[in-house]
């Protein structure tokens, strides 16, 4: 059972906005390890992967690093994770369902790749997305992102982006993460939910999910 008290000025019925991070939160996987077993390089990958999400490296240089990996991997791949390893975590439809019928807006942010979260908005019906952009030329990776890197900062500057889009207060919005480059936008939020998170997470974070499905933030949020 997950026992959590709300931080006091977070007014439940107030919410408007719930922002979530993808990779281990909104989704089972991290995208990027599947993609790079594809190349029979999830270990080297996965290992780059843990240590950024418990804050041990930088996480743009630990991205730069992973996809390097990936260079001459055909796009086509992508829709093979998307389609036979990408599971949403318990009770994402139905918190996602749920908040949206009671009005609330709902946000993916990911310091993965806009081939998932444009996926994930479309089956979701998820208000904003945002995430990196795989650069590819003629079918196959060329093991570099293009335009600015969606990490921590940018993961923050997302919430308040959205915050501003819809006219809200940033206390009017939950953020949901698991790794340390969730922290900053986590900060930013009126509550924060560090989901199955790492420890660095759940220490800073205002509540924690480590039994239940996503639908944990129905409880949080007081709603059936």
């Amino acid at each position: 059972v997950d026992i959590n008290v709300l931080p006091a000025e977070f007014e439940t019925d107030n919410c408007r906005l719930i922002v979530m991070d993808m990779d281990s939160t909104l989704i089972t996987i991290e995208c990027i390890d599947e993609i790079a077993d594809f190349m029979d390089l999830k270990p080297q990958v996965a290992a780059i992967t843990e240590a950024a999400m418990r804050g041990e490296i930088d996480f743009e240089t630990s991205l730069k690093q992973r996809v390097a990996l990936l260079k001459g991997l055909p796009v086509d791949m992508l829709d093979r994770v998307y389609n036979e390893r990408l599971m949403l975590n318990p009770g994402a439809e139905l918190m996602l369902k749920t908040v949206q019928q009671a009005g609330i807006k709902t946000a993916l942010v990911s310091g993965g790749f806009t081939f998932f979260t444009d996926k994930l908005k479309k089956r979701l019906n998820l208000d904003f997305t945002q995430a990196n952009v795989l650069e590819h030329e003629k079918g196959y990776l060329t093991g570099k992102v293009t335009g600015d890197i969606c990490g921590a900062q940018a993961k923050a500057d997302f919430l308040i982006k959205c915050c501003a889009e819809l006219n809200i207060e940033k206390h009017q919005a939950v953020a949901i993460g698991d790794g340390a480059n969730d922290l900053l936008m986590m900060a930013e939020a009126g509550m924060s939910v560090a989901y199955h998170a790492k420890p660095k997470v759940q220490q800073a974070a205002d509540t924690a999910l480590n039994h239940c499905g996503l639908d944990g933030v129905l409880g949080l949020l007081q709603r059936p």
